[in-house]
């Protein structure tokens, strides 16, 4: 039997907008999260490292002469500037300011004309760390020291991605789709949280996957969101949606990360939600498929999920426009049809709650 929830209010539309908030949100939720940052593939081997950011914190990861796995902020202890670009392979990162030049262990190893300053430690100065861990191919960071181990988070979600057909560990990287869009971090999670607009402003997507509210299924378990959606009989397709993988799962792990799950053959696609400033926000998704997968079949897929994409970006950004307009404080869920925005904007309010920052903006606290 289905259970209808009571609408609710939702947070104040000024946290949107607000640069009081994101500096809250910074503090309290994308320093001491879990958030997917690349892939094992970036770092195959000894020497090799990439760059990427959780939240505003930018991050590099190594892999170290002795293939360990490590994780900093990247960032040179001297003056501030990051001390790695891009991705690729080398003995050792030297900031582009000054030649600072650390190892892969994040040790200080030269900073030149060191010797004039007779109190100089290079000993006593390395890259902060930042906690590391892989599932599968996935790459995830934590700035957080204390936090509890990545699988903590995680809980059954990898139990459920293999349930559907896709082994993780025989995926291939694909490629990288990188995006940005003038909208607040948290517009583009809701908007992924929910399939109330599927059917208004995904065509090709609700002609082939069932929306309906008695067969799309939502489910929340701790920081893991997750949309269940079944192949519809006789629908029509935008690819050719046949093979192991029967139905669609669509995961969401707080505080920023989407994984989608297409049906057909295996494949799966990932990737962070990350502000830029209180209007802006970057993201990236990164394509996995199985080794032996068409690539014919894999770019209808991707247009196909291409096509999703821009739709949304009309939404989240319409949105946008409108809760900036300020002439409406707070807007209304739907608690059925939007449960795992309630539950988000609820994990949001909870790690924000007491913030002198979160205070300050105008509209005040959630109720």
């Amino acid at each position: 039997m289905l259970v209808t929830m009571e609408p609710r209010q939702t947070y104040p539309w000024s946290w949107y907008v607000d640069d009081a908030v994101l500096r809250a949100e910074q503090e309290r939720i994308f320093r001491r999260s879990w958030q997917y940052v690349g892939h094992t593939g970036q770092i195959p081997e000894p020497g090799s490292y990439f760059t990427g950011r959780a939240g505003l914190v930018p991050i590099v990861v190594t892999r170290d002469r002795d293939e360990t796995l490590r994780a900093f902020v990247n960032v040179c202890r001297h003056r501030g500037f990051e001390v790695a670009q891009g991705e690729g392979r080398r003995a050792a990162l030297q900031c582009g300011y000054h030649a600072w030049t650390y190892g892969l262990d994040g040790r200080l190893r030269a900073a030149p004309r060191a010797d004039r300053e007779p109190d100089f430690r290079a000993d006593g100065i390395s890259l902060v760390p930042v906690q590391v861990e892989t599932w599968g191919p996935f790459v995830f960071v934590n700035p957080d020291p204390e936090a509890a181990p990545l699988a903590a988070t995680l809980v059954e979600l990898p139990e459920l991605v293999a349930s559907v057909g896709v082994d993780v560990d025989r995926l291939r990287h694909h490629h990288r789709s990188d995006s940005q869009l003038d909208a607040n971090w948290k517009i583009v999670c809701e908007n992924f949280l929910e399939c109330y607009h599927c059917a208004v402003a995904h065509p090709s997507f609700s002609a082939m996957v069932d929306v309906s509210p008695d067969a799309y299924r939502l489910e929340v378990s701790g920081a893991v969101s997750t949309q269940l959606g079944p192949l519809r009989e006789n629908g029509t397709n935008g690819y050719d949606p046949s093979g192991e993988v029967e139905r669609g799962q669509f995961h969401f792990v707080f505080p920023s990360l989407a994984i989608n799950i297409l049906p057909g053959r295996p494949n799966l696609s990932l990737g962070p939600v990350n502000p830029v400033t209180p209007t802006r926000t970057a993201r990236f998704l990164d394509y996995f498929f199985a080794p032996d997968a068409d690539e014919a079949w894999i770019e209808e897929l991707v247009a196909f999920d291409s096509q999703v994409g821009a739709e949304d970006r009309v939404l989240v950004e319409g949105v946008q426009r409108g809760v900036a307009a300020g002439a409406i404080e707070h807007g209304r869920l739907m608690g059925e049809a939007e449960r795992l925005i309630v539950h988000f904007q609820e994990q949001v309010a909870e790690a924000l709650a007491g913030s002198a920052s979160t205070l300050e903006a105008p509209g005040g606290t959630f109720a």
